[in-house]
C-alpha cells in the first residue's frame, strides 16, 4: 500500500533533521540522500532512453529554498559522471552550500531576470534533461515574474521528439504538495522524484496530470511519519483482501446482492450493473425494476432473479441502487431511498444520488463523476461548479464526506474515495479508454458485489491495518482498482465498452488471486 502524506506532515517530520536538532549534520544527510536519489533517477531515465550521460546536458531550475538547494546538489553529482550542467537561479540567489557544490563540480549558474527569460527557455529547452526545482512543498500559491514566464516558454517549446526529460524535484513547482491543487503555469513533468514518501498532491488530479510517473526516495524520516494523509492500494493488497469462497460456500454465503436500476429510459444500466456485478464474484443478484426492463436483465444476464417487489420484502447483504435512474420512475426512487435507509451497505450512484436525504450513513457509498458531486455540494450549500470540483478534487470529496457522512466516490481518471472517518484513497489503474458510456455502471456492479461479499467481515481489513468502521472506503478503492486493472486489460491501449470491462474483471481477479 502507498502511503501518502500532507507537506506539512513531512516537513514535520523532516523539521528536527534540518534545524539539527539530532545533531551530526542531520540536515545535511538528509539532504545529500534527496539529492543522491534523485541524481540517480536522473542517470536510469537516460539509460532507459538509450543516451548516454557522458556529455549530455543538464538544466537546473533551482528556487532559493531547500528544493532549489536539493536541485543543485543533484546537479553537481550528474556533473561528476560528466554531464554538462547549468543552473538557472530563478530567484537571483540560492541555497548556498548547494550552489557551493554545484560550482565546485564545474557547473555553471546564471540569474534568471526579466530581460534574459527567452535566451534562458531555449537553453533549457535544448538540455537533454530539465531538472524543475524551483517550489517545494512549503510553497504558497504558484510561480510570478520570470519564473512564470520561463515555465510558460518551456511548455510552449516541449512538443515533439527532442523534448528534454523533465523531472520535478520532489513536486512540481506550482502543484499544492496537500491538495493536489494546481497553480499555473505548472511544467508538467515526466517524472517526479519525491522524498521521504509521497506527496497527496502528486495523487490526486489536477495534481497527478503534472506528475508523470512518482518514484518516492528513502531519506530517513519514513519512522516518524504520522498516519497518511492519502493512500493507494497495490495488487498485493488487493491479493490479501478480495474474497474467496469457502470449500463449503453457496450461494447465499458468497452475498447476496439487491439492484435497483435501469428505467424505461436507460435500461441498458441495470444490464451493465448486473453484469460488473456477477463478474466481481456476488453469489447472487436480485433485481428490482420495471417489467420491461427486467425482462431485458433476463435475456442478457439469465443468472439474475428478477422481482418488481418491495424492498423490504427482498433478502440480500447489500444494495446497488441509482444506475439508469431518472426523475420520471418514482417507484424507482422510492426503492432507491428505502435501500439507502435500510442500514445495509449500499452503494448509490447517477440518478439516486439526488433522491436520498442529505445526511446518510458510512456504510452508504455515494459514486458521483464531477459534475454529480458539484450538485450535491451544491444542494448541500456548498457553492462549487463542475470546473472547481476538477480543480479542486481532493478537498471537494472531503467536504462531501464530512456534510453526508457517507463514504464518497468521485469517479475520475484519477479516482478518490473519502471516508467521514477521515481515511482517504486514490486509485489511477485504468486508462483513458474507459471514459465511455456504462463503465460507472459496471464500477456500481464490482463495488455492490464487494459490499455484499465483504461488508460484514470486519476483521479481514483490521488485520491488514484498515480501521474496520472506515472499511467502505477500502472496498469502494478496491473496486475502483479491480475496475481499472479490467478497462486496461480489455482495452489493450485501444477502445474499449462497457461490457468489455465488465468480462475482463474475472480475469483480473484470477491474476490477483
Amino acid at each position: 500500500m502507498i502511503s501518502a502524506y500532507t507537506g506539512t506532515q513531512v516537513r514535520d517530520a523532516e523539521k528536527p533533521f534540518l534545524d539539527d536538532t539530532l545533531g551530526s549534520g542531520a540536515g545535511a544527510v538528509l539532504m545529500q540522500r534527496a539529492a543522491y536519489g534523485l541524481a540517480n533517477a536522473v542517470i536510469n531515465s537516460l539509460r532507459g532512453r538509450g543516451q548516454r550521460l557522458y556529455g549530455s546536458s543538464v538544466a537546473v531550475l533551482a528556487g532559493k529554498g531547500n528544493n532549489g538547494g536539493d536541485g543543485l546538489f543533484a546537479a553537481a553529482l550528474l556533473a561528476g559522471r560528466g554531464m554538462r550542467t547549468t543552473a538557472v537561479l530563478t530567484a537571483g540567489s540560492a541555497h548556498d552550500a548547494g550552489l557551493a557544490a554545484f560550482r565546485k563540480a564545474g557547473g555553471h549558474a546564471v540569474a534568471l531576470a526579466a530581460d534574459n527569460v527567452t535566451e534562458l527557455a531555449a537553453l533549457a529547452g535544448g538540455a537533454d534533461v530539465v531538472i524543475d526545482a524551483i517550489l517545494g512543498t512549503g510553497a504558497q500559491g504558484g510561480l510570478r515574474g520570470p519564473s512564470a514566464e520561463l515555465i510558460n516558454a518551456l511548455e510552449r517549446s516541449r512538443p515533439g521528439s527532442s523534448s528534454p526529460l523533465v523531472v520535478a524535484c520532489d513536486i512540481p513547482s506550482g502543484v499544492d504538495a496537500d491538495t493536489g491543487e494546481a497553480n499555473a503555469p505548472v511544467l508538467a513533468a515526466d517524472m517526479t522524484v519525491t522524498f521521504g514518501a509521497a506527496k497527496a498532491g502528486l495523487l490526486a488530479d489536477p495534481g497527478a496530470d503534472f506528475a508523470g510517473r512518482v518514484q518516492v526516495i528513502p531519506i530517513g524520516i519514513e519512522g516518524v511519519l504520522p498516519w497518511p494523509a492519502l493512500r493507494r492500494l497495490e495488487a498485493a493488497d488487493l491479493s490479501a483482501l478480495l474474497p474467496r469462497p469457502a470449500r463449503r460456500a453457496h450461494k447465499y454465503t458468497r452475498g447476496v446482492l439487491g439492484v435497483v436500476a435501469g428505467t424505461g429510459a436507460y435500461p441498458g444500466a441495470a444490464v451493465l450493473a448486473c453484469r460488473g456485478a456477477l463478474a466481481a464474484g456476488v453469489g447472487m443478484v436480485r433485481y428490482l425494476g420495471p417489467p420491461d426492463v427486467a425482462d431485458l436483465v433476463r435475456q442478457a444476464c439469465p443468472e439474475v432473479v428478477c422481482s418488481t417487489g418491495t424492498v423490504a420484502d427482498t433478502h440480500v447483504q447489500a444494495w446497488l441502487v441509482g444506475s439508469g435512474l431518472d426523475d420520471s420512475d418514482e417507484q424507482q426512487l422510492q426503492r432507491a431511498r428505502d435501500a439507502a435507509d435500510s442500514g445495509l451497505p449500499t452503494i448509490a450512484d447517477a440518478g439516486a444520488l439526488p433522491a436520498l436525504p442529505e445526511v446518510l450513513a458510512p456504510q452508504v457509498i455515494l459514486t458521483p463523476h464531477a459534475g454529480e458531486l458539484s450538485a450535491l455540494l451544491q444542494r448541500l450549500g456548498v457553492a462549487l461548479d463542475r470546473s472547481a470540483v476538477e480543480a479542486s478534487t481532493l478537498s471537494a470529496v472531503r467536504q462531501a464526506a464530512g456534510l453526508t457522512e457517507a463514504t464518497v466516490l468521485l469517479k475520475g481518471a484519477t479516482t478518490l474515495v473519502a471516508s467521514p472517518y477521515q481515511d482517504f484513497y486514490s486509485q489511477a489503474e485504468g486508462t483513458p479508454w474507459i471514459a465511455t458510456a456504462g463503465s460507472g455502471d459496471v464500477l456500481a456492479g464490482i463495488i455492490g458485489a464487494l459490499l455484499a461479499q465483504l461488508g460484514a467481515d470486519v476483521g479481514r481489513f483490521g488485520d491488514h491495518g484498515i480501521d474496520p468502521d472506515a472499511r467502505w472506503a477500502a472496498i469502494a478503492a478496491m473496486a475502483a482498482s479491480l475496475h481499472g486493472h479490467a478497462g486496461a486489460l480489455a482495452s489493450r491501449g485501444g477502445p474499449v465498452t462497457a461490457t468489455a470491462i465488465a468480462r475482463a474483471v474475472p480475469e483480473v481477479m484470477r491474476e490477483l488471486s
